[in-house]
């Protein structure tokens, strides 16, 4: 089933155990793990021609570039591949799901598709995890293994990586959260790997950090120093020196405080902590990035001091050594003194495009506002065409769609620029051929991202690394950080070599979970993020996402649950929004449930006088008759959920709306109601589109463009409803 593809020979060894096991790959960048998930895909399809493939990236640009390849080498009917992202609507999805045979994904929309019942992975022959590494805590990853291993008739996982972690501990939660019974690892001193390696060129720019920003730097770190003693006064131990160290000891105190542990030290420690991170980001900008970008850090938080209630903020920006260093950085501004990177790094690709006009380099860099200055400078200099690569998130005008990332990397493979500048994004498996130079604006400690880095070069021929880095400071600590890190993960991997073979058994799926009838809950679709979800799937509940009008979830005709966590519910308590949820669960629910989940003293989460919260209760209860249960974690609500819903639906067996409503409505909010029930819309929409229409017919029959002139009515509403108006019912 292959086409223009000749496999090495330690990519068909691996293949002889991936195709029997559950299996974690771990190749350096640019040996061909693709091809390895390429063979498999086909020998899978091959034993089981009605089955379909399964290959998740965590991005779309990562995504594309797969499906990509296997269009290209894989001998399946174009239109049996099959393309999901978040930008195409559930609807489309699970449209596209029955009919292809070969689908690629980013994890979050398929998590989504699974939760509301979308589409069924059952036939799912093979799963493939690119970039494996992430299968770790809450990640997406970890849930699709869990729900493939136990839903799937044949099931199998490749997982891929060129970085599995430098701990021993955390590269054996990612094989057990993928269910892997077997590593492969090569690295490239390995003899059937080191051929088809390219070499890569390590060089170090070291810099020194001129004497001026040395004093700034003086007054950040005796601001520093001086917060680090008042937390060892505060009972906190450990140098808390390291970002590391001083997560660690915030997460610690939040632990304290989840228990009810309000006490001075445990309230200060907090502040002071978070003090010390603001100082030592200023610190990390002056250091790596320079006096610009320190400058516009430095006005937000006055501008913030000012009127901001948090403490950490005003204290922080009242201190005289902080306040010095915003003075001085003004001034050296004035004076045109900087950070002598960004100019070595102007001369350094200026040197190297005129030695060759056809450079490809990517520059890699920490923060959004240094990539949109470097692009800046570099701009200035003839032959130098920089574009900057960054994630979706909108910061200023850096943030890029997804489709503009996919864009851009087309272009910088055409040759229609030479340089990008990119954050992190860019570090995940993107395979840009004859990228020349990858350029480290500054080193960074963590070894997965280094090596992640260093792969985008030396993939088809020679490669360069430049490291820009300034000594005295933490980016030399990062970089021998990156370095140990490295070495540690090599042993680790080297030590795990067929050790896993019996650590983990695959879930299979349970006949029984086929055969037995579901209960069925509705849930808001806005709750899709919320463990809850995920933990009535495990659990087997048939879940199905709606727009709800009222609840979080719909348990039968006549109960449904409003959930709110310990803080959420003394929050909506301040805001003034819980009652007036309660009344909307009352009036149309005949059974309304309030559920208030979480461990957490509810008298003490937040700084509200208990008499406050108990004469809530009261009213809850009493005044508007609604019981209160109290849960502990996501796993007891998803129990108690499924425990109500099956005693209604058992004793009532007929079918239910996730819209039913006990009172008859009037005509006005029978029509609300009917066009809120349309996707992504809801009560105060629907009365925007009714109001610009007149009635629900003239709704149905509004075009894109018409629909698009309502306000609050997006692309993604209007193409949302043109689909569920214009697609034709499927019948099974």
């Amino acid at each position: 089933m292959l086409k223009g593809f000749v496999p090495r020979l330690y990519q068909e060894t691996i293949l002889a155990t991936a195709a029997n096991k559950n299996t974690l790959v771990v190749l350096p960048t640019g040996m061909g793990k693709t091809g390895v998930a390429l063979l498999l895909a086909a020998q899978r399809l091959s034993i089981f021609p009605e089955s379909k493939i399964l290959i998740l990236a965590p991005t779309k640009p990562l995504v594309e570039q797969h499906l990509t390849t296997f269009k290209q080498h894989l001998d399946v009917e174009e239109d049996k591949f099959a393309l999901f992202t978040g930008e195409i609507s559930p609807q489309l999805r699970a449209q596209s799901w029955s009919s292809a045979k070969v689908i690629f994904s980013t994890p979050q929309g398929l998590e989504n598709d699974i939760i509301g019942s979308k589409v069924d992975i059952s036939q799912v022959s093979l799963v493939v995890f690119d970039e494996a590494h992430r299968a770790t805590g809450e990640y997406s990853y970890v849930f699709l293994a869990k729900q493939y291993l136990k839903r799937a008739i044949n099931p199998l996982v490749l997982a891929l990586s060129a970085s599995p972690g430098s701990e021993m501990q955390k590269i054996e939660d990612v094989c057990k959260n993928l269910f892997i019974e077997a590593v492969e690892i090569r690295t490239d001193k390995d003899p059937d790997v080191a051929p088809y390696v390219q070499e890569v060129e390590l060089e170090w720019v070291k810099l020194e950090l001129p004497l001026e920003l040395k004093t700034i730097k003086v007054l950040l770190d005796q601001c520093i120093k001086q917060r680090i003693d008042n937390l060892k006064t505060l009972g906190l131990r450990g140098s808390l020196l390291t970002k590391r160290e001083l997560l660690g000891a915030q997460m610690e105190l939040q632990r304290k405080m989840a228990k009810g542990e309000h006490d001075f030290d445990t309230l200060k420690a907090l502040s002071v902590l978070a003090e010390v991170m603001k100082a030592q980001h200023a610190l990390e900008l002056l250091e790596g990035q320079g006096i610009v970008p320190l400058i516009n850090y430095f006005e937000g938080l006055f501008a913030q001091g000012q009127s901001s209630k948090v403490k950490a903020v005003r204290n922080l920006t009242q201190d005289v050594r902080f306040k010095e260093a915003f003075i001085l950085s003004q001034r050296l501004f004035e004076k045109k003194v900087d950070h002598p990177k960004l100019a070595k790094i102007v001369e350094f690709l200026r040197e190297e495009v005129d030695k060759n006009r056809m450079l490809k380099v990517i520059l890699f860099t920490q923060f959004r506002d240094s990539a949109v200055r470097i692009s800046e400078e570099l701009s200035k200099v003839q032959g130098l065409f920089p574009q900057v690569f960054v994630g979706q998130a909108k910061k200023g005008n850096t943030g890029l769609s997804q489709k503009k990332q996919v864009e851009m990397l087309d272009q910088f493979r055409d040759g229609l620029f030479n340089i990008l500048i990119a954050t992190s994004v860019a570090e995940e498996g993107l395979d840009i051929p004859k990228v020349d130079i990858v350029v480290f604006y500054e080193p960074i400690p963590s070894a997965v991202r280094s090596i992640q880095r260093r792969g985008r070069t030396g993939r088809s021929q020679k490669g360069r690394v430049v490291v820009f880095m300034t000594k005295g400071t933490r980016e030399e600590a990062y970089s021998w950080s990156a370095k140990n890190k490295e070495k540690k993960m090599v042993s680790a991997l080297e030590s795990m070599r067929g050790t896993l073979r019996d650590k983990v058994k695959p879930i299979q799926p349970s006949i029984q979970s086929f055969e037995t009838a579901k209960v069925k809950i509705f849930a808001d679709y806005r709750e899709k993020s919320d463990g809850t979800l995920k933990a009535l799937v495990d659990k087997d509940a048939d879940v199905k996402l709606e727009m709800l009008g009222v609840a979080d979830y719909v348990l039968s005709d006549r109960v449904a649950v409003e959930l709110k966590l310990v803080a959420d519910f003394v929050d909506s308590i301040i805001d003034g929004r819980l009652l007036e949820q309660l009344k909307g669960l009352k009036q149309s629910y005949s059974k309304p449930i309030l559920i208030i989940q979480g461990d957490q003293d509810i008298y003490s989460v937040r700084n509200v006088h208990p008499n406050s919260i108990r004469g809530m209760l009261a009213t809850i209860a009493v005044s508007y008759g609604i019981p209160i249960i109290q849960t502990k974690n996501e796993q007891d609500t998803a129990e108690l959920l499924i425990t109500i819903a099956k005693r209604e639906q058992e004793e009532n067996k007929k079918e239910f709306s996730p819209h039913a409503d006990r009172k008859p409505m009037t005509l006005k909010e029978q029509q609300e109601y009917l066009v809120s029930a349309l996707p992504s819309v809801g009560p105060v929409l629907a009365r925007e589109l009714l109001c610009k229409f007149g009635s629900i017919a003239f709704v149905f029959a509004a075009s894109e463009k018409e629909l698009l002139e309502v306000q609050g009515v997006g692309e993604k509403i209007a193409r949302g409803i043109r689909e569920l108006v214009l697609s034709q019912y499927q019948k099974k």
